[in-house]
């Protein structure tokens, strides 16, 4: 067996580096067969394939479309503890041009964001897990479907998972390119952003472009409204808060037409948060400034403000505990307990809210060459599957620990 690049220390750790060669092969298997949100029927196949061969106790399929849970019953169950574990499954619409032999098989669509990676990782936790049953309660696996845009992680909340699973604390990761493998990061807060969207409906009155006087111009308020927007950030956030407001897409009028006025414009775009206040406020300002718009060029904005996915907030305990599983793995020197937040968006935050827990960073960098998440050319770093397997499985472990004697 190929000796891994990074170093770790934990019996789960050693026993899955042995199975490295099994997680590859399936990981690769799902790189090369990526379906969308709520489409991930080979994918859960899969899934529960694999772990009714671990011989897991249970097998849930169809949980919020096709999400799969996989549960676990350790050498005792008297403490009544449960701890969910989740992994996301579903891939994104891009073309791949990487050139691994395990491409993506479908046009159009690819694993660009490593959760194929996220997938194999847990199923060999619940592997480890199925054998050993060191520990003293139940292991919920949560296989989600949807993340990408498609809510998945809500999807399985209102189809009953955490009444099914009433787990005391739920812990999910994902791989950060940024990140060199081996380091493993978290803080006791925020990890990523609430993600919302908008767009702005503008009409006015169109006309011929040499007679401006005749019309309301949509393309100049649009103009001046983008600037506009910027202000919000610089003069109504405070420096120490966070936020994000990008026009993203603009569409106005036909290319063709170069002497024509049009009559509506649409803007789209995101705002990322942190903070539920400085979230409300970007709401109501933006609603002013249309307002105030209409009233300054004589066109009529009408602003569709739609929340998303809301932050991903760690709570302390769980992120304290999850760092010190971390910690016992791979040292404390590599474990990044302060890790800044990421202005990007991740659906487990409906899952927090709901439950404590925590969301982690798994390091995967190799070298300086660093293809980020949702690039064309990304693809998981398999060396880290033992790793972030073996995190899973010591956050059961130590979560719910066996009583001595």
């Amino acid at each position: 067996m190929p000796r891994l690049p990074y170093s770790a220390s934990s019996r789960a750790f050693s026993h899955l580096a042995q199975i490295h060669p099994e997680l590859t092969a399936f990981r690769r298997d799902l790189h090369a067969n990526p379906e969308l949100g709520f489409e991930e029927k080979y994918t859960a196949a899969r899934v529960s394939e694999a772990l009714r061969l671990c011989g897991v106790d249970e097998i849930h399929q169809g949980i919020g479309k096709t999400g799969v849970v996989g549960v676990i019953r350790g050498h005792k169950h008297g403490s009544g503890r449960m701890i969910g574990l989740r992994a996301d499954m579903d891939a994104l619409p891009i073309t791949e041009q990487g050139n691994c032999s395990w491409r993506s098989g479908k046009q159009g669509l690819m694993h660009a964001c490593g959760h194929d990676g996220h997938t194999a990782m847990l199923v060999g936790a619940a592997r480890y897990l199925a054998e050993t049953r060191n520990f003293d309660g139940t292991a919920v696996l949560i296989f989600q479907p949807g993340e990408e845009g498609y809510a998945g992680a809500r999807e399985m909340i209102q189809d009953g998972l955490f009444e099914r699973f009433p787990v005391d604390s739920v812990y999910a990761m994902h791989n950060w390119p940024a990140m060199r493998q081996g380091m493993i990061g978290i803080n006791p807060g925020a990890m990523m952003a609430a993600a919302d969207r908008i767009q702005i409906n503008i009409t006015g009155k169109g006309g011929h472009g040499a007679h401006p006087y005749q019309t309301n111009d949509v393309v100049l308020a649009s103009a001046h409204l983008i600037t506009a927007i910027q202000s919000i950030v610089s003069r109504n956030v405070r420096a120490i808060d966070s936020a994000v407001i990008s026009i993203c897409a603009v569409q106005s009028g036909d290319l063709a037409a170069f002497s024509v006025t049009p009559g509506s414009s649409t803007l789209v775009g995101t705002v990322r948060t942190f903070n539920p206040d400085v979230q409300n406020m970007v709401e109501r300002r933006l609603g002013e400034l249309c307002q105030a718009l209409g009233l300054a060029f004589g066109v009529n904005a009408q602003l569709q403000y739609e929340r998303s996915y809301p932050a991903t907030i760690n709570t302390p305990e769980e992120a304290l505990f999850a760092g010190d599983v971390a910690s016992e793995l791979v040292g404390e020197a590599l474990v990044v307990r302060d890790m800044d937040p990421s202005m990007g968006a991740e659906d487990f935050s409906f899952m927090l809210q709901q439950k404590p827990g925590a969301y982690l960073r798994l390091g995967q960098a190799v070298g300086d060459d660093i293809i980020p998440l949702h690039n064309n050319r990304y693809d998981f770093n398999d060396d880290v599957l033992p790793l972030g397997a073996a995190l899973h499985a010591g956050i059961v472990e130590r979560g719910m620990p066996l009583a001595l004697g």
